[in-house]
């Protein structure tokens, strides 16, 4: 049971982090979802986003933070 332990105080640390940045971006006004790629559809009262753009960098930033995670708690 150690290692569960161990794996949710890190997934609770990180979700803590993102978090924190997620508040501190959006008071700066940093726009994660109104990148250049990210496609929005407006017609009359209706509006559809698909951030594409956003989607990619986060995944990007995320692939290589559980890379280094991975090979750090090995």
């Amino acid at each position: 049971m150690a290692p569960l332990g161990r794996w949710l105080m890190i997934l609770g640390a990180l979700l803590m982090v993102l978090g924190a940045l997620v508040v501190l971006f959006s008071r700066l006004g940093w726009p994660l979802g109104r990148l250049p790629g990210d496609l929005v559809y407006q017609r009359g009262n209706f509006t559809c986003v698909f951030p594409l753009a956003t989607s990619l960098l986060l995944s990007l930033i995320l692939t290589v933070l559980l890379n280094v995670l991975s090979r750090w708690l090995k």
